[in-house]
């Protein structure tokens, strides 16, 4: 029977019932929204410059690369597995964008070929996990090591300069004050939502997340739709790496160094379970928030970067653990 025609749920003894898992999501993603205003408050108040217009416009721009991938690494997750090649394919693809559109003079076959690349690896890596049955955790290491290496060989180790000025367009176009890159993570987080929400493809993924072999035997093609949700990552990185691009105005194979910790760590302070079966595009949405505001508050008040470093990685520990103590929870109701 096709993914198609199936939602699969898990039937394990010890799953939690559909409404009661669905009760707790949602008093976890409330319990996280009040989270998120009070700090927002505070935030607003004793960080000066905070609430300004122009702050919230540039907040709002400084987290969508995290926030636009981390749609698509919440579905990963909720699949129960974990892409760490994010970041190496963000500056792969802005540098394949970068040369090709240079090479040919054409935008939009830049674009094309830059969003194909990252759609390629993605596709990659969840053939190699599903085929061949690597822990995902190996798997995308390995990618991010040779994705890396590809995106310096493809700039021959340097950034590659754009010659097209409308390249530069794609980062810098605005729409009722909002540039693309933040209009992009808008439409990503409605896609997305309604596909984990209101879709057999995002039911068959939570389930497979929750019980692979229960989902298997309900009739869902793991090995397609893991393929494939890996292949969403990719294509969405891509298109993150292309903007980020274009607002550089170049391809940087040096760009977005240990970003995928930083989009793991949105994604699990929203909720999403680190063993899959369990995601909010609510509380990732929050995350990211979160995370931003933080980052913001500490650039306004002049934080030392090695500071930063500290309340990031701190942040992601406190997350880990927050996922954990779900998790226990779960297991104990």
């Amino acid at each position: 029977m096709s993914t198609d025609k199936l939602a699969a749920t898990d039937t394990s003894p010890t799953a939690p019932k559909p409404r009661a898992k669905a009760l707790r999501t949602l008093l976890d993603t409330s319990g996280l929204i009040a989270i998120f205003f009070v700090l927002f408050i505070a935030l607003a108040i004793f960080v000066p410059d905070f609430l300004t217009g122009r702050n919230i416009v540039g907040l709002l721009l400084s987290v969508t690369l995290i926030g636009t991938i981390a749609t698509t690494m919440m579905m990963v997750l909720a699949l129960g597995e974990v892409d760490l090649s994010v970041a190496s394919i963000v500056a792969f693809t802005g540098v394949v964008a970068a040369v090709v559109t240079s090479t040919s003079g054409s935008v939009f076959i830049g674009v094309l070929v830059g969003i194909a690349a990252g759609g390629a690896v993605g596709a990659f890596n969840g053939f190699v996990v599903s085929k061949f049955g690597i822990n995902s955790l190996i798997a995308t290491l390995a990618a991010m090591e040779f994705v890396r290496g590809l995106a310096y060989i493809t700039s021959g180790g340097d950034a590659v300069m754009v010659t097209v000025p409308s390249f530069f367009d794609l980062g810098s176009a605005s729409f009722l004050g909002l540039t693309l890159p933040v209009w992009t993570m808008i439409v990503c987080f409605v896609v997305f939502g309604i596909v984990l929400n209101m879709t057999a493809f995002g039911r068959n993924t939570l389930a497979t997340g929750g019980n692979a072999e229960a989902a298997s035997l309900a009739g869902v093609n793991v090995r397609r739709l893991k393929i494939t949700v890996f292949a969403l990552q990719g294509v969405v990185a891509g298109i993150a790496g292309v903007l980020l691009a274009s607002r550089m105005g170049l391809g940087d194979p040096n760009t977005s160094m240990g970003l995928e910790l930083a989009v793991i760590s949105a994604c699990v302070l929203g909720g999403v379970s680190l063993s899959g079966g369990v995601a909010s595009i609510t509380g990732v949405l929050v995350g990211v928030l979160i995370m931003g505001c933080v980052q913001n508050a500490m650039g306004l008040l002049n934080v030392p970067t090695f500071y930063q470093y500290l309340v990031r990685g701190a942040i992601l520990l406190l997350a880990v653990m927050f996922d954990r103590w779900k998790q226990t929870r779960r297991a104990k109701g």
